[in-house]
């Protein structure tokens, strides 16, 4: 892909009444599906993909998140409930703003875990896949984690070992760490043999060449027919973004709106991004 100038915003942007982000009220011409955004793991809808919320809605795009997976006397930290306790919250949001906006389809921006439950949710909380159009996952533990090789000390005895490892994620209170490492319950659930992206749903995933977190790298991706997996670097060969930087590298945010838009050979000006973590 070969950078060029990137259109003004202002040359994008239909009229779009809104007063910010998570407003109910607001409408888009130009892009009527609601984005709902969902974090990462240990991270809240406030702290994680803030950034990119606030710049997609200065595109033109009714943008909404909500917190899942925190507990009632911990709610700074969230994603930490097991992914199928978490997947009921975020299906039920889902059916909120679908509810309060009126609209037919919303597309669903995921990073990590949050990547993780846009495709989980589809797949298994009912009735939501066909109120789901466009998924953007980005980085997310598809095929299960090693987390930067550190599970593989989970196995250093055995599968013994393994299911300890988990029982000490679980009575700490992480059930997601647990459900995204490698053989991970919710991991083996969503690779059950069936087809990961559901009828009416078009998926793009995005991951980094860098990613030091979601490992091994091309984990992330989906080997199904229609899926666009897509490396950071093919775009931006120079971007040594890692895993937390995504939520926040200008050039995964121009990968993003590709694919909420549909148009994925759409040329922009890379800059340098995050390195490492």
């Amino acid at each position: 892909m070969h950078p060029c100038t990137l259109l003004t915003s202002a040359a994008l942007i239909s009229t779009t009444l809104a007063a910010g982000i998570n407003d109910f009220s607001c409408r888009s011409d130009t892009h009527p599906n609601p984005v709902i955004l969902h974090h990462g793991l240990g991270a809240t809808w406030y702290e994680d993909l803030n950034v990119l919320q606030g710049w997609l809605q200065g595109q033109g795009y009714c943008t909404y998140a909500r917190t899942y997976g925190e507990y009632t006397l911990f709610p700074l930290v969230g994603g930490l409930k097991p992914i199928a306790e978490s997947a009921g919250q975020v299906a039920d949001y889902i059916r909120e703003v679908v509810d309060k906006t009126g609209a037919d389809k919303v597309d669903l921006v995921g990073h990590s875990e949050g990547a993780f439950q846009s495709l989980y949710v589809p797949k298994f909380e009912d009735g939501i896949s066909e109120l789901v159009d466009k998924i953007v996952a980005v980085a997310p533990p598809t095929h299960g984690t090693t987390f930067g090789g550190l599970y593989k000390l989970a196995y250093l005895l055995g599968n013994t070992t393994r299911e300890v490892v988990g029982d000490i994620l679980q009575v700490v209170g992480c059930g997601a760490c647990d459900d995204l490492g490698t053989d991970g319950e919710a991991v083996d659930r969503l690779n059950d043999g069936e087809p990961i992206v559901q009828a009416g749903n078009h998926v793009t995933v995005i991951a980094s060449r860098h990613d030091e977190m979601v490992t091994p790298v091309e984990t992330a991706f989906i080997q199904e027919d229609g899926v666009h997996n897509v490396w950071v670097q093919d775009a931006c060969p120079l971007d040594p973004v890692g895993h937390i930087g995504l939520a926040y590298d200008l050039n995964l945010w121009n990968l993003v709106k590709n694919a909420l838009d549909d148009t994925p050979d759409r040329n922009f000006s890379c800059t340098l991004g995050s390195p490492g973590k």
